[in-house]
């Protein structure tokens, strides 16, 4: 039989989810459940000078009140900077200064309004620009005592600044001294939200014996473990999290926030179950958010337009705790050159504490502003040099034989064919009709392309583990440790041990529920990792179970195992058919007619580590960062109307080097999901911040994303080299389709409105002052 790879397939938790039978955590109500509410801070940095809680307590229903002061702990995934509740100042306006525990949600709601704060304003760092001017106020006093959770962290004290990456290449000096032409400019991206479907849900309770529950709806379970055994001083062993189906995570559910907060409320509450569930508001604000980041670069080139040097200056805005910025102020770095041959790199990043909501992952990993700071300044550098925005960026494209900004050398392999994604998004987007054209009733059409790739910057030691088991029929059931949160990575896991097995992909079961207490172990289904990660090891278990059902089956067949094969739910004889064995009859062990057994039951087990990654070097920034490189190319078309600066988005393209695409239709549309999300961001997404470091736009009637009716011609396209390390070729793609959307759009509309348009969001009123310098 054909394998089920390349063909379009149903996913399986489809029919639970379009018949609404799919539950998610907030969907289960259980009897006697205690619900906590937050009270957060009005002020975005201000000291706590007294907390009065006596009134909530003795509102109708309330358990417990807890504040900063209940459980003295710091939390943090790279510096353990951030308490679980404020304690002794707020450093961002929404921020948890205390927990009410009540009978009911409507009486923890009324209790929280009870609480009363008195507080001392202090001066509010808004800006990245005013965290790292000279004598601005700390943010974090105590920066030089907090525990380096990872070893790569270089935070600075007596500075707002909590780690500093720097890439040192070649001979940047010499490589401006080469260069004809050099573009210098500055870049924002501002701060948003993940405006995930579902807001983020927690609940815990502490059983009898001392075992600690908790489900929650992150993308990340065994972290969970890992944190609240870490602060808590418990064995991972008394602690379980289960993860059912995941409403949309974007980066945004792998932090660890509600669930510290659910069992804090549990043990204060004498172990009764609590949930605790965020408002949208809260889901905005007092959750963590994307990065934002104000990027400088300077572009050198030949007259030809043969890049030379770059210079790179990322100050990414964290917000008030580090969480998992370092690694994203690392990640943006890393692969801030884009996909192309530059041979000096001088890189600085700097991950800057503000008075901000406090940022976590989001779908990209700090590449949207890479991209956006890189490509930008190419279609500059290209204007410059009167040369088309495609060909310089395909002249410069990397090829093997070259190598990254990190010196690790490139493959056709590891990091795929740039210029054959560049000739595929031309012919896509009908490139040579011209970039703008005037197309009358006083409207412009134009084009705008942009480049992407992007590594992992993940732990070298991230693992993934999978355990197969037979049923009395032969059929299967594939346990992994992935959460299924929308890019059908289970699926595709059953995808894959289809192909392995030769299978009828209807025959395995999967588990939608991840049980940290019963699944093997995942780092996090993040960083577009879950299909080479657990693919992988998936490989690994189904080479596992094969061996054990040829080592019995040789037995009763009289052969050796080496001699048999697994394919159709039979073992057999590879050279001769004739004998063979169901599968069935062997997974449990082998009963001959005379009753005795030979043999035991076969459980497959395969595990995967990515080999041979390094941390970078903190002087030149040398290392490995990942296995591969996923590149791509895409552009947009738009219609832009000169006499308002409204836009309408008229076509988007993307082409990808995906190595191996294991499922069609699912992956095209996990790289629209992204291009949509990319357009939604850069066309109008953004924290409004006032003077005070509130956020203004706290729901989705002031914050606005994009509407259905809004959407352009989406195109998406592959090229295939494979990956040698992927399972059957395949490279990660699902953060991919929103990485260069916003880059692509800013030069649509740069050379649209004849004006360089750097800044997020582009809506119409920054054209307009853009173009006129706000003058009428």
């Amino acid at each position: 039989m054909s394998g089920p790879i390349g063909l379009d397939m149903q996913r399986k938790e489809a029919w639970d989810k379009v018949t609404g039978a799919a539950k998610y955590t907030n969907d289960y109500v259980v009897p006697g459940m205690l619900h906590a509410k937050l009270v957060t801070s009005p002020h975005a940095h201000a000291k706590i000078v007294a907390l009065h809680s006596d009134e909530a307590l003795r509102a109708p229903g309330v358990v417990a009140v807890l504040t900063g002061e209940t459980y003295p702990v710091l939390c943090g995934s790279v510096l353990a900077d951030r308490p679980p509740i404020a304690r002794g100042k707020v450093r961002y306006f929404g921020e948890p200064v205390a927990m009410v525990v009540a009978t009911g949600e409507p009486e923890a709601i009324r209790a929280a309004k009870l609480v009363k704060v008195e507080y001392e304003c202090l001066p509010v760092i808004n800006s990245v620009q005013a965290a790292v001017a000279e004598g601005a106020p700390l943010v974090h006093e105590d920066l030089a005592g907090y525990e380096h959770v990872i070893k790569e962290v270089y935070p600075k004290p007596g500075s707002n600044i909590c780690h500093h990456v720097q890439i040192r290449k070649g001979d940047f000096a010499q490589g401006f001294a080469e260069s004809d032409a050099i573009v210098e400019a500055s870049y924002f991206l501002p701060q948003s939200d993940h405006v995930a479907m579902e807001t983020r849900t927690a609940r815990a309770e502490i059983l009898p014996s001392g075992q600690v529950v908790i489900t929650t709806s992150t993308q990340a379970p065994f972290s969970v473990v890992k944190m609240i055994s870490k602060n808590f001083q418990l064995g991972e062993q008394e602690i379980t999290v289960k993860t059912p189906l995941v409403g949309g995570g974007f980066g945004g559910k792998a932090s660890v926030q509600l669930e510290i907060l659910a069992y804090m409320a549990s043990r204060a509450a004498g172990g009764r179950l609590v949930k605790i569930a965020n408002t949208r508001e809260e889901d905005f604000v007092t959750s963590p958010c994307k990065l934002g980041c104000e990027g400088r670069v300077k572009l050198g080139a030949t007259k030809d337009g043969l890049f030379k040097a770059v210079e790179l200056e990322f100050l990414v805005d964290v917000g008030a705790y580090a969480d998992t910025g370092p690694r994203m102020t690392e990640a943006a770095l890393v692969d801030g050159t884009g996909p192309y041959k530059i041979e000096n790199v001088w890189g600085d990043g700097y991950s800057v504490y503000t008075n901000h909501p406090y940022a976590t992952s989001y779908r990209g990993f700090g590449h949207i502003a890479a991209a956006f700071c890189i490509e930008r300044t190419i279609d500059k550098l290209a204007k410059t040099l009167g040369l088309d925005p495609l060909v310089i960026r395909a002249k410069n494209a990397i090829i093997p034989g070259e190598t990254t900004s990190t010196q690790v050398e490139v493959t056709a392999s590891n990091a795929g064919n740039l210029a054959e994604c560049l000739e595929k998004l031309g012919q896509a987007v009908n490139w040579q009709e011209g970039t703008r054209i005037d197309v009358g009733n006083g409207k412009i059409r134009a084009r705008g392309i942009s480049c992407f790739w992007k590594t992992s910057s993940s732990p070298s030691n991230a693992s993934a583990g999978v355990i197969l088991t037979f049923n009395n029929d032969g059929s299967l059931n594939l346990n992994t440790g992935a959460v299924e949160f929308g890019p059908a990575t289970k699926t595709t896991a059953a995808l894959i041990l289809a192909e392995k097995l030769k299978m009828d992909v209807s025959r395995i079961r999967i588990f939608t529920e991840v049980d940290t207490c019963v699944c093997p172990h995942y780092w996090k289904t993040v960083a577009s990792k879950s299909t080479f990660m657990i693919g992988n090891a998936v490989l690994a278990a189904a080479d596992d179970l094969i061996r054990q059902v040829c080592d019995t089956a040789a037995v009763v067949i009289g052969c050796t195992p080496e001699e048999l094969d697994v394919a159709e739910e039979w073992v057999f004889m590879k050279n001769d058919r004739q004998k063979y064995l169901a599968v069935k009859d062997v997974v449990h062990g082998y009963k001959f007619p005379n009753g005795n057994a030979i043999g035991a039951q076969a459980i497959g087990r395969g595990s995967y580590i990515m080999p041979e990654l390094t941390p970078l070097d903190p002087i030149t920034g040398k290392g490995k960062p990942g296995p591969y490189w996923t590149p791509g190319a895409q552009a947009v078309v738009i219609e832009y109307d000169p006499k308002d600066n409204t836009y309408r988005f008229i076509k988007a393209a993307t082409v990808i080097d995906a190595g191996r695409v294991i499922t069609p239709k699912t992956a095209r549309g996990l790289v629209m999901g992204g291009m949509s999300m990319g357009l939604s961001l850069a066309s109008r997404e953004e924290f409004i911040f006032a003077d005070d470091g509130t956020v203004t736009d706290t729901s989705l009637r002031t914050y606005k994303t994009i509407r259905f009716g809004e959407t352009p011609e989406y195109i998406v396209d592959f090229v295939e080299t494979p990956c040698l390390d992927g399972p059957y070729g395949a490279r990660g793609l699902a953060e991919h389709g929103i990485i260069g959307m916003p880059a692509a759009l800013a030069n649509a509309l740069s050379m649209a409105a004849e004006v360089e348009l750097d800044y997020l969001p582009l809506v119409p009123e920054y054209i307009w002052q853009s173009k006129t310098g706000g003058q009428v």
